[in-house]
């Protein structure tokens, strides 16, 4: 029989092998899968790596994919640190491109230097507030944050794509008659540095930032202590309510912060389909990563990798793109079952071996009168 027990506290160096065997053992699993599909794993895999690194332009890509799912992770790490499930990141990314844009309508002469901090801090608030939605109907009435983020998503993205097709003051004049918003010109899109787009600075900056937050501050301790129980955060005298709200209000502008780079430093526009699904992504690298905000731009790199790999797999071999994606998966499917042996642990109980009746029976009466025989001795001697 088996019996389910929580595991006691773990080192760090078994929890790093305990993470670490189920991704090696998924890169098996996949390379198995590729075999069956007659296809060398070898070079699969190497096409994979040559894909992201063969090349500075080809790295590039990877680094393109990974700053803003990084900045999206980050703000989905805050709202689950609090289990406030934040399924909206998508929606707030399409919001933080909006407001981006709009900003860049209001003032287009600005120089850079103030363009793209007034761009960006429009994003934030704008996501920011977007955010407060749910969050504001689960204080009030309790309602599920999940479906009302997931909806959003829709309202979001639907109205990007109402801006794109019928709003003419922002149809691109160069568009040929193509509906398309107007692009950016220099004083709208992040500069580069090192030959990327400087993206990738303010991505690691706020990784840092974000982990001094939640890891160091009473801020921090506070989303933890309401995460675990709101009668608990309540008694440890916390405004649950106000906590609630700036931790909303931090994770949507941070998804809306990485809808601005995209819409800036790749898209240099604002456009329907520009997060690819990245919204959604980062829920899943945000859960792969524990919350912490250092290993969520590991996670958010090698998911990167596995996208920008699975796309020159189509070039090299004639290998569809979603190769990647079952890649990632078959990872993510061994990584997130794993995670129920690092909390806990199988233990294997011995059935007891039952006696058939007719020796309990003779067992009984032998016992009986067993006592018998020693109430009698016990008069004698008396």
């Amino acid at each position: 029989m088996f019996k389910i027990a929580m595991r006691e506290t773990l080192s760090t160096k078994k929890k790093i092998i305990m993470r670490l065997f189920p991704v090696l053992s998924a890169i098996l699993c996949s390379m198995i899968v590729l075999a069956f599909m007659h296809l060398n794993p070898f070079e699969v895999y190497g096409n994979i790596f040559a894909g992201c690194f063969g090349t500075f332009y080809r790295f590039k890509q990877v680094v393109y994919k990974a700053v803003p799912l990084t900045v999206l992770s980050l703000g989905c790490c805050v709202a689950f640190k609090m289990k406030f499930w934040n399924i909206g990141a998508e929606g707030q990314f399409y919001m933080g491109a909006f407001a981006a844009t709009w900003a860049y309508t209001l003032f287009p002469n600005l120089p850079a230097p103030v363009m793209l901090p007034f761009m960006a801090l429009f994003a934030f608030l704008f996501g920011g507030i977007f955010s407060l939605i749910p969050a504001l109907l689960k204080i009030k009435w309790g309602t599920s944050e999940t479906l009302v983020t997931l909806m959003l998503n829709y309202v979001a993205q639907k109205w990007v794509s109402y801006l794109k097709y019928s709003y003419l003051p922002w149809r691109d004049p160069n568009g040929g008659g193509s509906p398309k918003i107007f692009t950016f010109s220099g004083n709208g899109i992040l500069p580069n540095v090192l030959g990327i787009h400087a993206g990738w600075i303010i991505a690691i900056v706020f990784v840092v930032a974000m982990y001094f937050i939640l890891k160091k501050t009473k801020f921090g301790y506070e989303v933890s202590i309401i995460g675990e129980s709101f009668d608990t955060a309540r008694y440890a005298g916390i405004n649950v309510a106000r906590t609630i709200v700036i931790a909303v209000v931090l994770s949507g502008g941070l998804c809306a912060l990485a809808g601005m780079i995209q819409a800036s430093a790749i898209e240099h526009s604002l456009t329907d389909n520009m997060s690819n699904g990245m919204g959604f992504t980062a829920v899943i690298t945000t859960w792969l990563s524990q919350l912490d905000p250092l290993i969520s731009l590991l996670v958010s790199f090698a998911f990167s990798v596995l996208l920008q790999g699975g796309s020159y797999l189509q070039t090299s071999m004639g290998v569809p793109a979603s190769m990647g994606t079952i890649i990632q998966t078959i990872i993510i499917f061994f990584v997130l079952g794993s995670e129920f042996f690092v909390r806990y642990k199988l233990t294997v109980e011995g059935k007891k071996k039952l006696l058939p009746k007719s020796v309990e029976k003779d067992a009984g009466t032998e016992n009986v009168i067993s006592e018998n025989s020693m109430t009698t001795v016990s008069g004698e001697q008396s």
